[in-house]
């Protein structure tokens, strides 16, 4: 039995987490294709983890990349909004 690599098989959907600002909510998630089930039950996942937490939080970092780990695994393209300009990361 062989396990494939999930690095190369096609995403099945996208995700782009946009930052709204510093009054809740302060995340917004939205998807450009992919299999809305999939789509659905991410965005729930991730704005459970970001649903509280501004962007300059501490915890951010870490819920962030928890997120990121979790696009991975379910072969999500993820883009990041966050109201910075170009060049600038938290």
């Amino acid at each position: 039995m062989s396990i494939a690599n999930p690095a190369t098989e096609p995403p099945v959907g996208h995700a782009r987490v946009i930052y709204l600002g510093p009054v809740s909510p302060h995340w917004e998630i939205d998807s450009d294709f992919g299999d809305r089930k999939v789509v659905e039950e991410f965005k729930a996942r991730a704005l459970a983890r970001l649903v509280l937490i501004p962007r300059d939080d501490p915890q951010f970092r870490r819920n962030r990349e928890r997120v990121v780990r979790d696009a991975e695994r379910e072969r999500i393209v993820l883009d990041w909004d966050l109201g910075l300009p170009d060049g600038e990361d938290i």
